[in-house]
C-alpha cells in the first residue's frame, strides 16, 4: 500500500509542478497578448521575462529563449516583431509535453 501511496504522491507533485510552471505560463502569455494596448512596455517586460524564467524552470529552453526575445523587443519599432516572437513562443509552450492524465484512484 505505501509503494502505492509513494506513487501517487510523485504523480500529484509533478502536476502541481507543471500547474505552477506550465499553465502559470500560458495564462500570462495570454493575458499579455490580449491585454497589451492597456499595459505599459515595462508590465510587458516585466511579465514576458517572468514568463521566460517559468519556462526555463521547466527545462523548455526554445520558448524560454523566444518570450525572453520578446521581452527585449517589447517598446522597440519593432512591435510585430515582438508579436511574431511571442506567438511563436506560446506555440511552442503548447508543443511542450503535458503530463499524462492519470486514470482515477480511489483514496480513502
Amino acid at each position: 500500500m505505501e509503494i502505492s501511496r509513494k506513487k501517487l504522491r510523485q504523480e500529484v507533485l509533478e502536476r502541481i509542478k507543471y500547474v505552477k510552471t506550465c499553465v502559470l505560463a500560458r495564462e500570462l502569455c495570454l493575458l499579455v497578448r490580449t491585454n497589451r494596448a492597456v499595459l505599459d512596455p515595462k508590465d510587458v517586460k516585466d511579465v514576458c521575462l517572468y514568463i521566460s524564467s517559468l519556462c526555463k524552470e521547466e527545462k523548455c529552453e526554445e520558448p524560454s529563449e523566444m518570450c525572453r526575445k520578446a521581452a527585449d523587443t517589447v517598446g522597440s519599432e519593432d512591435e510585430e516583431k515582438y508579436l511574431e516572437l511571442c506567438a511563436q513562443s506560446c506555440l511552442k509552450c503548447g508543443e511542450a509535453r503535458r503530463p499524462a492524465p492519470k486514470k482515477a484512484t480511489y483514496v480513502a
